[in-house]
């Protein structure tokens, strides 16, 4: 799946262009007004990016990022942080409390949509690149195809995302949980038996004569794609 980044901002037509412009590159994007709303959104799926605001009602910007570096499943999410504040001590007192980046408002969309890739590309780089290649199973996200040594694999939309998710996280168990919640979503009405399902299919398309089976299932725990 691509990568997902959280806007924490209160002000809704900039939160609301954010989202417009992030989605349009292809990311998957969460919105919370408020540092105590983020914190639950948090909870919930863990973000690649945080676009967080300085100037919050109740949890300030500064204040939500010190909480997030101190805590243990989450001081290794990425931080780029939207401040009026343009002022080098601010700057400082921004990065040393644990932001990746700093961003002053007004700024250049442009600039700021490069400087998301970018930490992307240092933290996240499997969720920003292109193609994704392990062993001989080569995907490609911007032509939407599927390579296994030299033959193409045919997949439907489902199996894609599901053979993406497997290998943004190769070598990782994960369990039909996390598939459902990670390639149909939280508020998908479907159950456990569909991974199961769709993973069949997968393994359909993937396998040819003695070629191996890359996915790997774990008895009572899940699946891995390639070795855990």
């Amino acid at each position: 799946m691509s990568a997902k980044v959280l806007i924490v901002e209160d002000e809704a037509p900039l939160a609301e262009m954010l989202r417009y412009n992030l989605e349009a590159e292809g990311f998957r994007v969460a919105h919370a007004e408020t540092g105590e709303e983020a914190l639950i959104l948090l909870e919930e799926e863990r973000p690649d990016l945080v676009v967080l605001d300085w100037m919050l009602p109740g949890v300030s910007g500064i204040e939500l990022c010190r909480r997030l570096r101190s805590k243990s499943d989450s001081r290794n999410v990425s931080i780029l942080m939207l401040t009026a504040r343009g002022e080098e001590s601010d700057r400082i007192r921004g990065l040393s409390t644990g932001a990746d980046d700093y961003v002053v408002k007004p700024f250049s969309l442009p600039e700021l949509m490069a400087r998301v890739k970018a930490i992307l590309r240092r933290t996240s780089p499997d969720r920003v690149a292109e193609v994704l290649k392990i062993g001989d199973i080569e995907l490609d996200r911007a032509a939407h195809r599927v390579m296994r040594g030299l033959r193409q694999v045919r997949l439907g939309p489902t199996e894609f995302r599901l053979l993406e998710f497997l290998m943004e996280s190769s070598g990782r168990v994960l369990s039909r949980t996390q598939l459902l919640d990670g390639v149909w979503g939280r508020d998908a009405f479907v159950d456990e038996r569909t991974v199961d399902v769709h993973i069949g299919r997968l393994r359909k398309a993937l396998i040819r004569g003695n070629e191996r089976d890359p996915i790997r299932t774990v008895r009572s725990a899940g699946y891995v794609f390639g070795e855990a």
